[in-house]
């Protein structure tokens, strides 16, 4: 499949998507800036997020609004506060989209309502991201496919029927490139939790291309996935963790995330085919086998012993395997130290 003139398949590099989020800590430039240094990492799409806090949740400050987990990252704000924080104004996406665009990017978004996707539709972005808390909102991916662009599903918190469900709604409504991306929902993700061996298994069970949203800290987890079978890798993006904001503990630097970028396509050009023997790159190293040579100068008649006949390097003589049936034979003709054994030595 395609997103624009992007190929994604096990037959090209893995697309790399620079998450921005909330990341732009509410200044235009610093988004644009953070498109620039994505750009410049070598990844391949920038990805925003479509909200306002009021079209995601209510304001309430209190009781079931207000986030009161001690390990979270965000404890002691209000669900209103933190995506007022973290949202990206509508009269934002424009010159960012444009600013990747010019940059060699891709450039989508992720919607978390139906008006959401009525205002990208007026960009005309390329491909649709559902995040992973609204997988099961079926009417906003009914929505999306109906556009008939590239959709990403991140599965996180998601069982085998609710992926079904989601992927069977997308494509009844008109979805025929999809991705869907193993995710762990917790921020940031522990390896332990992320199971990426699920990759191959979610392939063969929705007939899709599948990749991995990568919630995780470092590359380790991306990287392997690649080994999994991921065509798309997915991690949130800023400029230096130290700037703050609402995504910045769990989001790669400039740094990480192009090593993110050739790491990945390294882990992509390693996995190849099956293949046993010598490949074309190794066959100026036979030589530095080991192979069979006369150890020390013989006689017409000499019998070939331990002593005069070794296993050594370089690798032009007969092979090692031949050893014990050469011993206690005799030469023809003279040879001398350092001579390749060959079958024609032998009397």
């Amino acid at each position: 499949m395609n997103i624009a003139d992007r190929r994604i398949g096990i037959d090209t590099p893995p697309l790399i998507i620079a998450e921005m989020s909330g990341n732009h800590n509410q200044s235009l430039d610093r988004a644009l800036a953070i498109v620039e240094a994505a750009a410049a990492t070598g990844a391949h799409a920038l990805k925003l997020q479509t909200y306002t806090a009021d079209s995601i949740t209510l304001d309430v400050q209190t009781g079931d609004f207000f986030i009161g987990d001690e390990n979270s990252l965000w404890k002691g704000r209000s669900l209103h506060d933190l995506y007022s924080a973290a949202s990206t104004p509508y009269e934002w996406h424009a010159p960012i989209m444009q600013r990747a665009r010019d940059l060699g990017m891709l450039c989508f978004s992720t919607p978390f309502d139906e008006c959401a996707v009525d205002f990208l539709e007026t960009l005309d972005v390329p491909a649709y991201k559902i995040a992973s808390f609204e997988n099961g909102h079926l009417p906003l991916i009914r929505k999306v496919a109906a556009t008939g662009k590239p959709l990403i599903i991140s599965t996180g918190m998601a069982t085998v029927g609710e992926i079904d469900e989601a992927v069977s709604t997308a494509r009844v409504a008109g979805c025929r490139d999809l991705v869907l991306l193993k995710c762990t929902s917790t921020y940031p993700a522990a390896p332990t939790s992320s199971n990426i061996t699920t990759i191959p298994h979610m392939r063969a069970l929705f007939q899709c291309e599948v990749g991995l949203s990568d919630h995780t800290m470092g590359l380790g987890t991306s990287v392997a996935a690649i080994a999994c079978g991921a065509t798309v890798i997915e991690k949130h993006f800023t400029l230096r963790r130290a700037d703050g904001g609402v995504d910045s503990t769990f989001s790669l630097e400039p740094e990480e995330m192009r090593s993110l970028v050739v790491e990945t396509e390294r882990a992509w050009q390693s996995l190849g085919h099956v293949s046993y023997g010598t490949v074309d790159a190794e066959k100026k190293s036979l030589i530095f086998r080991r192979s069979i040579y006369i150890a020390q100068d013989v006689k017409a008649g000499d019998v070939l012993s331990r002593e005069n006949l070794r296993c050594v390097r370089p690798g032009f003589g007969l092979a090692p395997r031949h050893y014990e049936e050469l011993l206690g034979r005799r030469v023809r003709r003279d040879v001398a130290k350092g001579t390749r054994m060959q079958w024609e030595l032998l009397g």
